[in-house]
């Protein structure tokens, strides 16, 4: 993952509020910097922080580093696998910094649907590529049940954000 910059990460991380008890998840396949200061943002707000490594190396590199934090949990988690249900977990927040396929878009989001609370958010970091990426993405979300999509263009040096979120009430 290229560098991210750190007031903006900050900036970023605002939008979740202050509210007690929030549960985040955050699919990665690198990115020890964002890791860090977002365990260091969930200890701060006393939320609950999921690391979901999608390469086996790199939850092998970080896994130590947070073994003995009450707020984080660093999970060796194959984007392939069956389900993403874990302990019956919802989020409300889910960061994705992971590089997803587009062939493999639909299914990660599908998966990812049912882990989301109502209302709860996607949060993507994709890699500035042009306007065709990020519309790509846009309609695979809306064509899997998130709506209220945002992009914003201009927060990052490399990469853009999109924000989606999960409605109430919408799909299973």
């Amino acid at each position: 993952m290229k560098k991210l910059e750190k007031e903006q990460l900050e900036t970023l991380f605002s939008i979740m509020g202050s509210t007690p008890s929030y549960k985040i998840a955050h699919f990665t396949d690198s990115g020890e910097a964002m890791i860090s200061m977002l365990n260091d943002y969930c200890i701060s707000n006393d939320y609950m922080y999921q690391v979901n490594c999608t390469e086996k190396m790199f939850y092998e590199k970080i896994a130590d580093d947070y073994k003995d934090s009450e707020n984080t949990k660093v999970v060796n988690f194959p984007l392939q696998r069956r389900s993403y249900m874990i302990q019956a977990q919802e989020y409300n927040f889910i960061f994705i910094t992971a590089n997803i396929e587009e062939n493999f878009r639909k299914d990660f989001l599908q998966r990812v649907h049912k882990i989301v609370r109502s209302a709860g958010s996607l949060i993507l970091l994709i890699p500035k590529k042009g306007y065709a990426e990020s519309d790509k993405w846009v309609a695979t979300l809306e064509e899997n049940l998130y709506v209220s999509t945002s992009i914003i263009e201009d927060m990052f040096e490399n990469y853009d954000v999109i924000i989606s979120r999960k409605m109430h009430g919408w799909g299973d």
